[in-house]
């Protein structure tokens, strides 16, 4: 186990380096000169000569992609020339309200997700199956951003419930936290409920298929007890890996809903920082993100032992 996870660790490195030399140089072509929205149109070039100078854009390319691997290998991500701190503390400081977004979310879609896709799965072939793999196919179909105005205009606007946009820390407490979002985390969690909840309803067919289930069922077991005992723990591998996946993709595609309910999270960071060319911002807060997505994956990894014995005695074969 260990000496997998080692390998883990190791194969991080050839993909900090591919997403460093992309996220920087992607950034760097982008057409727009931080320089000029740090001085303003009406700035003389001598200014400009002058800020490009002391901030290093001056230099070539290479250059200053080597200077900042340099320090990102030590464990400095640069400072942002904007927001006045280093960019790892920007990015601690807007990581609350995205993860507990995030977390939010998740929770939301695995309750719903599991609850359909057993049914379905129990149901096969009939209208109640039907009509939960609509709604899943519906769920995939319509954009996060859509399902947040469309819960603004019910809960907020009409029905007046909620509050329209904003975010309060968990520290002014924990339903003020909630109020505030809960509908940015329904309309996030909609399309990782759909795909949950179909990976649920195939994986729990494929497995009530076996043999164990057929001798279960003829032993008089009560239906229950074989659907969440035997069945949905034998089927929960493939849907503990879209789970892992998914929560990623809730942590890296926040950043619409964040911006329809105003949440200063990272996803709001990254769409300021592109807007205003701060690519130290920009590479170091990518960069940090597929490190939390490789250690998520690895995590998933290590509990599919947990729940399935049978990883383990492969992984030490």
């Amino acid at each position: 186990m260990l000496k997998y996870i080692l390998q883990r660790l190791f194969s991080l490195i050839p993909i900090l380096l591919v997403v460093s030399i992309i996220v920087f140089f992607l950034a760097h072509l982008t057409p727009g000169d931080p320089v000029t929205v740090l001085l303003g149109d009406e700035a003389s070039e001598e200014s400009k000569a002058e800020l490009r100078e002391q901030l290093g854009f001056d230099l070539p390319l290479y250059t200053q992609f080597f200077v900042w691997f340099k320090g990102v290998l030590t464990g400095d991500l640069g400072d942002s020339f904007f927001l006045k701190m280093p960019v790892l503390q920007a990015f601690l400081e807007n990581l609350e309200p995205t993860l507990s977004l995030a977390i939010l979310s998740q929770i939301i879609a695995i309750i719903i997700a599991l609850t359909l896709g057993v049914i379905a799965a129990k149901k096969r072939g009939t209208a109640t199956d039907q009509a939960v793999m609509g709604l899943s196919l519906f769920g995939i179909s319509i954009p996060s951003f859509l399902v947040g105005l469309l819960l603004i205009l019910l809960f907020s606007v009409q029905l007046r419930w909620l509050p329209v946009a904003g975010y309060r820390p968990l520290s002014d407490g924990i339903m003020e936290h909630l109020k505030y979002l809960i509908l940015p985390a329904i309309a996030l969690g909609t399309m990782q409920a759909a795909l949950i909840t179909r990976m649920t309803r195939s994986s729990m067919l494929d497995v009530m298929k076996s043999n164990y289930i057929k001798t279960a069922k003829s032993k008089g077991i009560h239906p229950n007890k074989i659907t969440y005992k035997h069945a949905l723990r034998n089927a929960f591998i493939p849907i503990l890996t879209v789970i892992g996946e998914t929560f990623g993709t809730l942590i890296t595609g926040a950043a619409v809903v964040e911006t329809v309910f105003n949440i200063p999270g990272i996803g709001q960071l990254i769409v300021n920082s592109i807007e205003r060319r701060d690519f130290a911002v920009i590479q170091g807060t990518v960069l940090l993100i597929t490190v939390t997505y490789v250690f998520l994956n690895l995590a998933i990894d290590l509990l599919y032992g947990v729940i399935d014995p049978r990883v383990r005695l492969n992984q030490r074969n």
